[in-house]
């Protein structure tokens, strides 16, 4: 994976790469996946990889998104806990999520939340009055990592599980990185409670959210930094895909 602008590699290098079916990925400026290159010849592995991806059931991937959303919610409340904050009915949202979130517990859910995780009169939106752009970036930070290891494993990203947008290269990485969002917003509580006043989304404050990489969480009853913790969730859900496994692997709060 190339994620620098100053990286530069020869031609020989390459073709070197490609003999040993190894996938070249070059980043954007946000280090987001922007493109790859495959051997044309002796990759069927991820060929099988798509296959397994495209042929995943409708049933399959409702229960998937049910999965993904009751992690979620779950995570949301241990944040509200964590903060001492009214917290009880983010369960009775958990405990009523359908196959594929129907019901739009996962909406009911986030208006609770959002009310006692700031006040009751903020609205969590991306153009929105602040604190928004500080959660806005921790978020882009996020679905960059998520997208890193979707794109690693060989799975396409486009694809979701839930999101669909023919104008959105990253659907699948919006599914995963829903659970792992409340991270992210207890990032940002501790960092409105250091910097009352805060408004601008400075250096040093860039520099607090890219912190989210190594962050310490749960999963599959380890604890491992969120970067790697990413890398686990992605190589579940493919194993989702080939019935190895039955349930993705979300991280909880430590």
């Amino acid at each position: 994976m190339l994620d620098h602008f100053q990286i530069t590699i020869s031609h020989q290098l390459i073709q070197w790469l490609m003999g040993n079916n190894v996938v070249i990925i070059s980043c954007d400026a946000h280090h987001l996946p922007h493109g790859q290159m495959l051997p044309l010849h002796g990759n069927a592995i991820y060929s099988q990889r798509i296959k397994d991806q495209i042929e995943a059931s409708e049933p399959l991937k409702k229960q998937l998104w049910k999965q993904t959303i009751e992690c979620k919610i779950a995570n949301q409340a241990a944040v509200l806990e964590r903060l001492g904050t009214y917290s009880s009915p983010m369960y009775e949202y958990l405990n009523q999520v359908k196959s594929g979130d129907t019901s739009n517990m996962e909406g009911i859910a986030a208006q609770h939340y959002w009310k006692y995780l700031i006040h009751p009169d903020f609205l969590r939106e991306r153009y929105g009055d602040s604190p928004n752009q500080f959660f806005n970036f921790g978020y882009s930070v996020l679905r960059s990592i998520v997208a890193r290891a979707i794109v690693e494993t060989g799975l396409l990203p486009v694809l979701g599980i839930f999101h669909k947008n023919k104008y959105n290269a990253y659907c699948l990485a919006d599914d995963l990185m829903e659970p792992y969002r409340p991270f992210v917003d207890l990032l940002v509580i501790r960092w409105l409670e250091k910097n009352p006043e805060a408004e601008e989304l400075t250096k040093e404050a860039k520099a607090y959210f890219l912190q989210i990489a190594t962050k310490d969480v749960k999963i599959d009853e380890q604890v491992r930094p969120l970067l790697v913790a990413v890398k686990s969730t992605v190589s579940s859900l493919y194993k989702c895909y080939t019935g190895e496994k039955r349930q993705i692997s979300y991280p909880k709060m430590l």
